[in-house]
């Protein structure tokens, strides 16, 4: 989200001298990266308020529904939709049940976002998140400087979780969210939640600094409680002589194997989350081995599981997430497929996503004619510490796994793994070249995906 034609008052309408030195501490400090865009948070004096009160209030509010049984507030949530949203309003009457509605997927989106805005939506004031995913569907995703600021609630909840409560205020870096590609985009800015403390994305890649020796140096002087990113920025993170150690690693955008998270967690000495995360959704779910799956973060979205068909599968059985309503006031979503696939489960702590993974599931023929899906897949390689793959199964049998430049060492590994789950079947190991999603698991037979 870039806003490059906007100045310094309009980007941080409530900045502070303290801001200012903040910004240009991160700017202009002898090891800083080079930082290609301007982004801000906008957020006007009130908005600050709100946001700081939502930040109080998110991380300890109970869920009020479980699995199968919808929530209190669901009734309302559709009906206010179906009158102040253009595609929904076309439907016609609230329906009986939330059954009764049609699915929306991201093709409907993509095709003409504007219709899933709500009429009252301040449009001078909309901000737009480029989002490409796996699908085919480029999109871009209204949002609000005040939608954007909430993001912050769900990460404080997700730590909580794991005994961390963030502290630091004026004059220190708060988070920094990291990315490693070839273009990327990098500004700096500060939370006034937070008493506007630092906030930057930067690119690890080498061609963003000066001296690739740099990035290590910069974190140091950072030190940022918190560092979020994605498993392949991780990776790098790793091979990096940093010293500073942060409250916590959040991990977003991409599935993180067990075998990443460990070394991380090992390296730095710090919870590390995997947090599942949508551009259209926000931070969903955060993996909680204590609930044997991925904890939801959101007490106003509420899921259904459905089938391919789109009927409600089996309590405990897999299917697509699908999800209704959310935080963005600018994308109320009604019935959204996410095309990701898990099991919905009750826990105390609320409900719970078991064996999520992306995509539909894909099976894989064995070397004796016998079938395994993508999740025994996974859980083959899961003790590798393997930022970025790819598992592909030729009409032939012949399987290809594909690893990044970080996974290259573990190829032999990977190989022995894979072998084992699917017996003498051909298998090659390649090098992943792609930087951004893939589609982790696919094959060319046609009972794959029976």
């Amino acid at each position: 989200m870039s806003d490059s034609g906007a100045t310094d008052a309009e980007r941080y309408p409530t900045l502070t001298d303290a801001g200012r030195h903040m910004l240009a501490f991160m700017r202009e400090h002898p090891a800083a990266p080079l930082y290609r865009n301007r982004s801000g948070n906008r957020l006007l004096a009130e908005e600050v308020e709100l946001a700081r009160r939502f930040e109080e209030v998110i991380p300890a509010q109970p869920f009020a529904w479980r699995a199968g049984v919808e929530p209190p507030w669901l009734a309302a949530f559709v009906a206010d939709t179906l009158r102040r949203v253009p595609y929904y309003r076309a439907l016609g009457a609230p329906p009986a049940t939330l059954g009764a509605l049609p699915i929306v997927a991201r093709a409907d989106l993509a095709q003409d976002v504007t219709r899933f805005v709500p009429d009252d939506v301040d449009v001078t004031r909309l901000l737009n998140f480029r989002t490409t995913g796996t699908t085919g569907h480029p999109l871009q995703v209204p949002s609000l400087p005040l939608v954007a600021a909430r993001y912050l609630a769900y990460h404080k909840r997700a730590l909580a979780r794991f005994g961390v409560t963030l502290r630091h205020g004026a004059g220190q870096v708060g988070v920094i969210l990291l990315g490693c590609q070839r273009r990327c985009f990098t500004y700096v800015s500060v939370t006034p939640t937070m008493g506007e403390s630092g906030l930057a994305k930067l690119n690890l890649h080498p061609g963003d600094w000066r001296d690739p020796a740099d990035r290590a140096r910069y974190l140091d002087a950072m030190a940022p409680e918190v560092i979020s990113g994605d498993p392949i920025s991780f990776a790098e993170l790793l091979r990096l002589p940093m010293t500073w150690r942060p409250k916590a690693l959040l991990s977003v955008s991409m599935q993180l194997l067990p075998g990443l998270r460990q070394a991380l967690a090992e390296r730095f000495g710090c919870p590390v989350l995997d947090i599942y995360s949508m551009n259209e959704v926000g931070p969903v779910a955060v993996h909680d081995e204590r609930c044997d799956g991925h904890l939801l973060l959101q007490p106003e979205l509420y899921v259904e599981i459905l089938d391919g068909a789109g009927r409600p599968v089996a309590p405990g059985a897999r299917g697509e997430v699908v999800v209704t309503g959310g935080f963005n006031t600018c994308l109320p979503l009604l019935r959204y497929r996410t095309g990701d696939y898990a099991a919905l489960a009750d826990t105390p702590d609320g409900p719970v996503l078991r064996a999520l993974s992306g995509r539909a599931p894909v099976r894989y023929r064995c070397a004796d004619g016998s079938w395994v899906n993508n999740i025994d897949v996974t859980h083959a390689l899961q003790a590798l510490p393997l930022a970025h793959f790819a598992v592909h199964q030729a009409r032939d049998g012949a399987v290809t796994v594909r690893l990044d430049a970080h996974g290259q060492p573990w190829s032999q590994a990977a190989r022995t793994a894979l072998q084992a789950l699917l017996g003498p079947v051909p298998l090659r190991v390649a090098l992943l070249k792609e930087e951004d999603k893939v589609v982790q698991y696919t094959s060319d037979l046609a009972e794959a995906l029976g």
